[in-house]
């Protein structure tokens, strides 16, 4: 009970440290209550941590930590984007082929056997278990101190009937290397239903969920691949006017990703982390722009505090109580 309680607490205290550290700048987020009728523009960044998660519609674990995944994505500003990767293993209640995709790129660098939950922060150090988020939210802090520069990625994004068009505007890339790197747009629902009739120890929808990827070769200007895509094209190259259509959802995001190429993972020793990273959200908040977490990050901490020191004067006791010990006859 005590440490499920401590968990809790945690997950909250890591949001809030998350959007203040921050000063809660947000990424471009639309409610769903405006329209797409004309294009939507995203800031010129690429600044964006990628933290990808694999998980599943059966994992007990999962359904206790996504709920606070949730409220992270909900409010984290432009400091990370966070996509999930439901795997095509014959139980999940999704299985995406973009979401496979996406996991057999991890499993270049970190195997095939990846359990869920694990998440990665920019494709390294795989945190599995309830505890994870305790080893990302250190994950984030350490690679933010220590990165120097990104690409500098923009795209716009409209609607026209029952399709959503994502369209690049410019890339300004942080290193030469375009031989051996790609862009990427990856697609993630909000709000996901899991259908009727599986395995399901949690609430009846997923947050975050990858639904549909593309990949633009920047030395070739060539899209490798297009998967849950209605088109893609790319006719002036993918620096230009790189652009993906998919049939329209009532929440969503999408992520534009500089990155490393399978091959050159593969081949070149390259690095999973990306070169830069933008997203355009389409969804609620729940959390205003102008709302204060200090107060409440200070109250929770203290509570958290408390709560962590419980079990150590517990084991004070049993280390001072005195040992007895028969005589020998």
């Amino acid at each position: 009970m005590l440490k499920h309680l401590q968990f809790h607490l945690f997950c909250v205290i890591s949001l809030l440290i998350l959007t203040s550290s921050s000063g809660f700048v947000q990424a471009k987020v639309v409610e769903p209550s405006e329209t797409l009728l004309e294009p939507i523009a995203t800031e010129s960044t690429g600044r964006s941590l990628l933290i990808e998660e694999v998980t599943t519609t059966w994992c007990p674990t999962c359904a206790e930590i996504d709920p606070y995944l949730m409220g992270v994505a909900d409010s984290h500003g432009s400091r990370i984007a966070m996509v999930a990767y439901h795997p095509s293993d014959g139980l999940d209640g999704f299985q995406p082929p973009a979401a496979q995709h996406r996991i057999n790129r991890l499993g270049i660098i970190h195997g095939d056997s990846i359990p869920s939950p694990t998440f990665f922060v920019e494709g390294k150090n795989p945190r599995s278990g309830t505890e994870a988020w305790v080893d990302v939210q250190r994950d984030i802090l350490d690679l933010e101190l220590t990165r120097q520069s990104t690409s500098t990625l923009r795209f716009d994004v409209v609607q026209n009937g029952d399709e959503i068009t994502a369209r690049m505007l410019a890339f300004v890339p942080s290193n030469g290397e375009l031989n051996k790197t790609q862009l990427t747009f990856l697609v993630i629902e909000h709000q996901k239903v899991v259908p009727d009739g599986i395995t399901n120890p949690g609430e009846m929808h997923r947050d975050r969920v990858l639904v549909a990827t593309a990949e633009c070769r920047l030395n070739t200007s060539t899209i490798e691949v297009s998967v849950g895509l209605l088109r893609t094209q790319a006719p002036l190259g993918c620096e230009q006017d790189f652009e993906i259509t998919f049939t329209a959802k009532e929440e969503f995001s999408i992520l534009l990703v500089h990155e490393n190429t399978e091959d050159a993972i593969t081949n070149h020793n390259a690095s999973l982390g990306t070169y830069g990273t933008v997203e355009f959200a389409y969804r609620s908040r729940d959390i205003p722009e102008s709302w204060s977490p200090t107060p409440l990050i200070l109250l929770l901490a203290t509570a958290a505090g408390v709560a962590a020191i419980l079990p150590r004067k517990d084991k004070a006791k049993e280390k001072s109580a005195p040992i007895i010990l028969e005589a020998e006859e």
